[in-house]
């Protein structure tokens, strides 16, 4: 004989009822069954609402109930054939009028107890089980219904009995000693108490019946059928990445089902464990699936961590004072006190010191513990011995648990560096002496990212996981964006990188999808049409909500406020990837805040592309300097759009025109005067000298313009370029005269001995610059190392292509570590 149970969802609809009765049939053939039903989906939810409407005298509870009926009817008319429909509606109707008989009452005397509440609430499971034992007579199956309140004797602690086990087993066994019917049809959740009145054995207590059946009858196996496919390794839910646990322990099943798996409930594995029945937990929606197995055998090898579990609407209660040290009796008293008070501590946590005691309990309970612990320690509060209690609420309890945990060094290392890593603070840490499960409470804000961090760190085979917020899509962010779309699958598969893009903003709209913005799509109208108005403070503000494993905000623009607003990411454990160069070159004291609040709160900040585009200048200084070697001097062409004007301005070529065709080709800044000023080099070479170790700002560097004092004192961008009309001679002479000389114009930068500064140089053939052709750029170190010929790195150092192949190498760089 087996026992199987179906959970509310299992049967929610007349279709899933049929789905179930296709699984009784499968199992009937073979050997007796006994088949435990909860209350069809959101009945009891439905039934504790409309209880308290009616207690409040709210006669919209009248309205809820029709509708609990007509959902019930509907199902019947689905599920029993017409020519059987009129006698189970009757029988429907019968139960639904004694219920409104209750709720009348209920709502004139305006009150309810626990004890009325049990009997409204068990209601759910006898409507249920009455509708299904039909239908399955109705398919000629041999079924018969048994009330479980005849059978489960419980205390009268309605709402939460707890059942007497001797009466219970005896009642049991006699029922079915006798019983030879194929199929037994039993309400869970319901019990009675000695004297007959209807008791319930708390939310999720129909697995429990189902329990505590097959323990007496010591069946060969408990089915537990449910809407998911087993325990899974986290809930999958929250963590898309979860997968089913295939085999269990009962103490790891215990440890996750109290921690939060609602798939179990807790009570439900030992009165199985005490019988060593296996349990199963099945998926109604896809019965061929493994589901999980539970028993008493070592799992050993099936992984060190089994599954992470949380509880939320947690508070943090912590009684301390120099009145507990060395007092014995006081936790007893503590303890004793929340009892009497009926608070459950869920997690008990103590300092060496023994100056305080810390309790994780439910956040309801708060207000009853505070009153509890004033009571009992009231002789020692006014006396200043112990502080009055400190609570923190909106917090969690997360936990990993596993059997073979104690054998294995360093899982809790493990457990708090990725909790780390993503900025989750822990509060209090709990180990029991058995050692198969670590628990940690944290703010309830950082759970999605604790349970991801958490399953990527023991579950994902080293797969990261990475979160893009991207701010610019058009130029350069468009191209990023095509990249990251074409890579996608390339980097999942060769670098167990998953990359997806979570958020994004033009200069109008932004848009959030935690799941993940379909690149395949048509991304841009779908910003356009279902973007909300930018506020680049709100857009922090999702961000911080959103609160993602790996979050990284790219911004792939040159706006002064969005380069504001790197150190707010920073502080949040938000990396930051950026082209935009203000942030870097700005004050000394603002690109040394930014340094140190990325290393602070273990946030990359990375910044290639500011510059040479996708060169690897940036990184290849910071490998020397961090090697131990010493910048003697830089010299460097690191403008791609000036180099591509001077290369382009020879012969007869006309200078405006050039600039007109760079900003075309997408290589100066929307402003030239920018490129044209040697402002943007300036920039440049003062971020190279402060990745060297140099502190300076952008006024230190000498800055030696070719622009005539026309072009300098110009007020707009478009009387900028009429000037370079207006002063044609002016450039035409500088074109010219390197000509005559057989030299190259090129805007140099340089740094050496401490002192920085740009330049338009005219080079001769034996120098490194000389050849270099188009938009590329060039790089020369002078090393200790390299101190006559200099490490030189060279190639594109403008357009969008290369600009976001520079930004996607700093994004997949923070996914490798």
């Amino acid at each position: 004989m087996k026992i199987l149970k179906f959970g509310g969802t299992s049967i929610a609809s007349a279709e899933n009822i049929f789905r179930v009765i296709d699984i009784l049939k499968a199992n009937h053939d073979k050997q007796q069954i006994a088949v435990v039903f909860s209350a069809i989906n959101k009945t009891t939810d439905a039934l504790i609402l409309m209880a308290s409407k009616a207690k409040n005298q709210d006669d919209t509870y009248t309205e809820d109930f029709n509708t609990l009926e007509s959902d019930h009817f509907n199902i019947v008319r689905k599920l029993i054939p017409i020519s059987s429909q009129g006698s189970v509606l009757s029988g429907v109707k019968k139960i639904f009028n004694e219920l409104e008989n209750i709720l009348e009452g209920v709502s004139l005397l305006q009150e309810l107890s626990n004890k009325t509440n049990d009997t409204i609430v068990s209601y759910g499971e006898f409507l249920s089980t009455f509708i299904i034992t039909k239908a399955l007579q109705c398919q000629e199956l041999d079924a018969v219904y048994k009330n479980t309140g005849e059978l489960i004797v419980t205390n009268s602690n309605y709402g939460n009995a707890t059942p007497i086990l001797d009466v219970t087993d005896n009642n049991i066994k006699k029922y079915f000693v006798g019983n030879l019917h194929a199929i037994i049809v039993l309400p869970g959740f319901i019990a009675c108490n000695e004297v007959g009145e209807k008791t319930t054995l708390g939310r999720g207590g129909s697995d429990y019946t189902a329990a505590i059946l097959a323990a007496a009858l010591e069946v060969d196996q408990l089915e537990i059928w449910t809407d998911v496919s087993g325990m899974y390794t986290a809930n999958p839910k929250i963590v898309k990445q979860a997968k089913p646990i295939q085999k269990l322990s009962y103490s790891e099943a215990m440890e996750l089902s109290h921690f939060g798996a609602s798939v179990l409930y807790p009570p439900t594995v030992q009165p199985v464990m005490r019988k060593n029945i296996p349990l199963y937990i099945k998926n109604t929606f896809r019965p061929d699936d493994f589901g999980s197995f539970i028993n008493n055998e070592n799992t050993k090898g099936d992984g060190v961590v089994k599954g992470i579990s949380h509880i939320d609407n947690i508070a943090l209660a912590t009684v301390e004072g120099n009145g507990l040290i060395g007092i014995p009796g006081v936790s007893k008293r503590l303890f004793s006190a929340l009892s009497e008070k009926d608070v459950n501590v869920i997690l008990i946590t103590q300092a060496s010191s023994e100056h305080s005691i810390c309790i994780a309990i439910n956040q309801s309970d708060v207000e009853k513990a505070e009153f509890a612990i004033q009571d009992e320690f009231a002789y020692e509060l006014s006396l200043g011995k112990i502080d009055p209690l400190h609570t923190k609420t909106n917090m969690a309890i997360v936990a990993i648990v596993g059997e073979e945990m104690k054998s294995h060094q360093g899982i809790s290392g493990r457990m708090f560096s990725a909790l780390g890593k993503d900025n989750v603070n822990i509060h209090a840490i709990a180990q029991g002496a058995s050692e198969r499960n670590i628990s940690t409470v944290i703010d309830s804000k950082n759970v999605v990212k604790a349970l991801n961090s958490l399953h990527e760190e023991f579950f994902e085979d080293h797969i990261t996981k990475l979160n893009l917020f991207v701010v610019g899509v058009g130029n350069v962010g468009g191209k990023l964006l095509e990249q990251i779309k074409k890579q996608k699958d390339y980097l999942l598969e060769k670098s167990q990188l998953s990359i997806e893009v979570v958020g994004m903003a033009n200069s109008k709209k932004m848009i959030f999808d935690a799941e993940g913005i379909d690149l395949n799509a048509d991304w841009k109208q779908h910003l356009v049409k279902n973007g909300e108005e930018l506020n680049l403070d709100l857009f922090l503000e999702h961000v911080k909500e959103m609160n993602l494993i790996n979050s990284i905000f790219v911004d792939n623009t040159a706006n002064a406020t969005i380069a504001g607003l790197y150190a707010d990411y920073l502080k949040e454990s938000i990396g930051v990837v950026t082209c935009n160069k203000i942030a870097a070159s700005s004050e000394y004291s603002i690109y040394a805040e930014l340094k140190k609040l990325s290393q602070e709160y273990n946030a990359p900040y990375l910044f290639e592309t500011n510059v040479g585009a996708g060169l690897p200048i940036i990184n290849t200084l910071n490998n020397l300097v961090q090697s131990g070697d010493q910048i003697l001097k830089i010299q460097a062409v690191a403008s791609g759009s000036l180099n591509f004007i001077f290369n382009s301005f020879v012969g007869d070529a006309n200078f405006a025109v050039i600039v007109n065709q760079a900003g075309a080709l997408g290589y100066t800044e929307p402003d030239p005067r920018i490129d044209l000023s040697g402002v943007d080099v300036a920039r440049k070479i003062l971020i190279l000298a402060r990745e060297s170790g140099a502190k300076m700002n952008l006024e230190d560097i000498e800055n030696k313009s070719f622009l005539p004092s026309a072009s300098l004192e110009a007020d707009s961008i478009e009387d900028f370029k009429k000037t370079l009309i207006s002063e044609e001679a002016h450039f035409n002479a500088i074109r010219d005269n390197a000509a005559a000389n057989n030299t190259q114009l090129k805007y140099v930068a340089e740094y050496v001995n401490g002192k920085a500064n740009v330049s338009l140089q005219e080079v001769d053939a034996t120098h490194p610059f000389y050849n270099l052709q188009g938009s590329d750029n060039i790089v020369l170190f002078f090393t200790e190392r390299y101190p006559e010929f200099p490490l030189i790195i060279k190639g594109a150092g403008a357009g969008a292509d290369v600009t976001a192949s520079g930004i996607f190498a700093d994004i997949i760089r923070i996914g490798k570590g």
